[in-house]
């Protein structure tokens, strides 16, 4: 969850439970709209953002005495000059080490500069410097680059991230760390991997997503008194589960198990039938009313793992789901084939997932009653482009998808990215210990779960995510290495009854 300090100054702190994320060009266009109604010019705010990275700086780090703040050509590197000035105003020994001299410097980076200066403080050219010689650092603050970075970073500013990733201090990034695409989240080559981000006005969509999870460290955000016009709509909306978990109310005592719905799973093919048992285990975790799964002939009864699990022969009645699942342990074999087929035309309520997308990418087809679950690769299939093209710009293969296929899409990955056709939305719960087999067989069965019992494919989609990722959170207190699918299982009955 982002951390949003109110007001600095004073300390008093606050956190938004469903916060807007924005473009920087919003941005920068709610700087430039409050500089004209205070009557003021933006190096005010530039002003405030050096007084509040001094103020979390010392909170953060009360120890640190010496500060190595990186600062380069921009406005970034303008926030790191009042950095610098106002440090040494309360006895810190800042020591500030630039990528561009101050003499070429323009606009409000220039007079930021300048005051340093004039404040008795010097300047180290990083090409120029002997880091060796200089007195070591207790905080390390990166005011190299802020929100214009689009293309792949200099050679001379990738060796300057390369110095502060070879630091031994903590590292604090000024609005985001150098080299980080803010609208994309894409890494232009080098990346500043810091321990603490503080961003200000707003926090910008690429910072949770993609390779800036690498990057950011811990995220807090400042709005610096900006307050976003209520006009203005945000590009996405950061959810989670806290924010999420009032849908979640209590059952009627009057509740029986055809109130709570019934899905269908299709899928578990020969040797794949785990995919298919973990799917609809979470589908009854999730509180499925009744689960059955169609899975491949010759394989065991799914009931001899779960007794809950019910089974689904061929003539039965087709009008018994409320919800399919079609995709966990599928084939790509003439099997599978006939059960895409066969299920992808249904009216119902369809989840998609692992080979039912790849079955999809084969034969498209746009249709609004589904929810699409896919990770990079099968995203790329999907719109028939690399997976490079895809983590380039993670906001634009969502809407990419939805717009080819309808429906809901959920693109999988770090800062999972959910498109409904009007709205985005990241989620960021979950850790690397979900890269393991049965992870997205797991999500698969929670959203059709949650289908079943009624709500929208949005919010079923959007809870489902949040369910998933905190449940991985949970079971992770044992550690990331090694967790299993199955581990999360008990976790996800726990948050699907959070009042009880």
């Amino acid at each position: 969850m982002v951390q949003v300090i109110e007001d600095v100054v004073s300390g008093n702190e606050g956190i938004s439970l469903a916060q807007p994320l924005w473009r920087t060009e919003q941005i920068r266009s709610l700087e430039r709209r409050w500089a004209e109604e205070k009557g003021l010019d933006t190096y005010a705010l530039m002003e405030r953002a050096g007084g509040a990275l001094c103020n979390y700086a010392r909170h953060h780090w009360p120890q640190s005495h010496t500060w190595w703040i990186f600062v380069g050509p921009g406005n970034n590197g303008g926030d790191g000059y009042v950095l610098a000035r106002l440090a040494r105003r309360v006895g810190l020994d800042p020591i500030v080490i630039a990528a561009r001299a101050p003499e070429l410097l323009k606009g409000d980076a220039r007079r930021a500069a300048d005051a340093w200066l004039a404040a008795g403080g010097s300047v180290i050219l990083a090409q120029d410097a002997a880091l060796s010689s200089l007195p070591s650092a207790d905080l390390v603050v990166d005011a190299l680059l802020g929100t214009g970075v689009h293309i792949p970073l200099s050679l001379a500013m990738t060796k300057i991230v390369a110095t502060i990733n070879a630091l031994h201090a903590p590292v604090l990034a000024v609005d985001l760390p150098s080299g980080l695409n803010a609208d994309t989240g894409r890494a232009m080559g080098a990346l500043v991997r810091a321990t603490r981000t503080l961003t200000f006005i707003g926090v910008k969509q690429g910072m949770l997503t993609g390779d800036a999870v690498d990057g950011v460290g811990q995220l807090d955000c400042d709005p610096l008194g900006v307050v976003p016009d209520t006009k203005l709509i945000s590009a996405a909306l950061l959810i989670d589960y806290p924010s999420l978990k009032a849908q979640l109310t209590p059952r009627p005592r009057s509740a029986h198990k055809g109130d709570n719905g019934r899905v269908l799973l299709v899928g578990g093919n020969l040797g794949m039938q785990g995919a298919i048992l973990l799917a609809g285990q979470a589908c009854l975790r999730a509180g499925a009313g009744l689960v059955r799964l169609c899975q491949h002939p010759d394989l065991p009864s799914a009931s001899l793992v779960q007794p809950e699990l019910m089974g689904w022969q061929a003539g039965m009645d087709e009008t018994w789901p409320r919800v399919r699942v079609l995709g966990p342990g599928l084939g790509q074999d003439e099997w599978g084939l006939a059960c895409f087929e066969a299920t992808i035309e249904c009216k119902e309520p369809l989840v998609l997932d692992a080979d039912g997308l790849n079955w999809l990418a084969h034969r498209p087809r746009h249709q609004d009653n589904w929810v699409l679950t896919p990770h990079p690769g099968e995203a790329a299939r999907l719109l028939a482009c690399s997976i490079d093209e895809i983590e380039a710009d993670r906001f634009a293969a969502v809407t990419r998808l939805q717009l080819r296929y309808g429906g809901v899409v959920l693109l999988k990955g770090a800062g999972t990215l959910i498109c409904d056709g009007q709205s985005i939305f990241l989620c960021t719960e979950g850790n690397p210990g979900m890269a393991s087999g049965g992870m997205g067989d797991l999500l698969s069965g929670i959203i059709a779960a949650l289908l079943a019992q009624g709500w929208s494919a949005s919010m079923a989609t959007r809870l489902g995510a949040a369910i998933h990722g905190e449940a991985a959170d949970l079971a992770a207190a044992e550690g990331e290495r090694g967790m299993l699918a199955s581990d999360l299982l008990p976790w996800i009955r726990r948050l699907v009854n959070p009042t009880q």
